[in-house]
């Protein structure tokens, strides 16, 4: 449903139909965008028809049906290390300029009490920056967590780190402006 979703508004956007798009409501809120809201954050979503009921319930914006998302929090965590927290990760981890590039991609959880645990390695092309970047990642500061009906919550995120910054990887291609 969620990948349905995100193709639906893609080729949507793509087409001269882009005006009839329906009436995206966020957590009970009507939004113009959705191509922001990251899938893994929704918690439910569900399409209403374009019909009276609908219309009379949401008004003129709702002739082209409604689709109501529900995310998983009503406001998200907050890194309150001064920086994002890729670039706060990254700056942690020593690794030189003469070291090779690499790259860590990684599923995390920022827990209810704002503390950052590792989740699934999806991509470490080095086993040495990955486990700094784990090391660094045991290390970062709390993070305000994400809410749901003003309580704390649980919620993820996707940390992807490559050093030294600017460096490709062997093997990918890169291309030189002058």
């Amino acid at each position: 449903m969620i990948r349905r979703l995100a193709l639906f508004a893609a080729l949507l956007a793509a087409t001269p139909l882009a005006a009839q798009k329906p009436l995206y409501i966020v957590n009970g809120t009507p939004c113009d965008e959705i191509a922001g809201i990251e899938t893994d954050d929704i918690e439910h979503i569900e399409e209403l028809p374009a019909d009276e009921e609908s219309i009379a319930r949401y008004g003129d914006k709702a002739t082209n049906g409604v689709i109501l998302i529900t995310l998983k929090y009503d406001s998200p965590a907050v890194f309150e290390g001064g920086e994002p927290f890729a670039d706060h990760i990254a700056r942690q981890v020593k690794w030189g300029e003469n070291e090779p590039a690499a790259r860590v991609a990684l599923r995390y959880t920022v827990t209810a009490e704002g503390e950052t645990v590792a989740g699934a390695i999806l991509e470490s092309t080095d086993s040495r920056l990955r486990r700094r970047v784990l090391k660094a990642l045991a290390e970062a500061p709390r993070w305000k967590p994400a809410t749901k009906n003003g309580r704390p919550v649980e919620s993820e995120g996707v940390l992807r780190i490559q050093l030294p910054e600017g460096k490709p990887l062997p093997g990918e291609p890169y291309i030189r402006i002058w």
